[in-house]
């Protein structure tokens, strides 16, 4: 029995470049409540995290770049992905939502 390759099912699917073989990131809407540039971390009031399994809540978490910190201050609304990183929360991507 032949498997069809990955590029045959990301074409059937839609799906192409570096994320042909993985699903695209879930995003959330939230709305940042406090930036913390010396540690590392936002606090969001976030929508249910659905691959995460997490009901809408307020929560601090770690970020994957340091460098997203710059880009939001609190009161903004966003549009983030959340992984569990080796037990903690981590945004791992973030946008401002217009």
């Amino acid at each position: 029995m032949k498997f069809p390759s990955l590029i045959a099912l990301s074409l059937l699917f839609g799906l192409s470049g570096p994320l042909a073989a993985q699903t695209a990131a879930v995003m959330t809407n939230g709305e940042v409540r406090k930036v913390d540039k010396a540690a590392k971390k936002i606090t969001l009031k976030h929508e249910a995290i659905k691959n995460l399994d997490m009901p809408p809540m307020t929560m601090v978490f770690q970020v994957k770049d340091p460098a997203m910190l710059d880009k939001v201050k609190a009161g903004d609304k966003v549009s983030f992905s959340a992984e569990d990183v080796g037990g903690a929360m981590t945004v791992t991507g973030i946008q401002m939502v217009k």
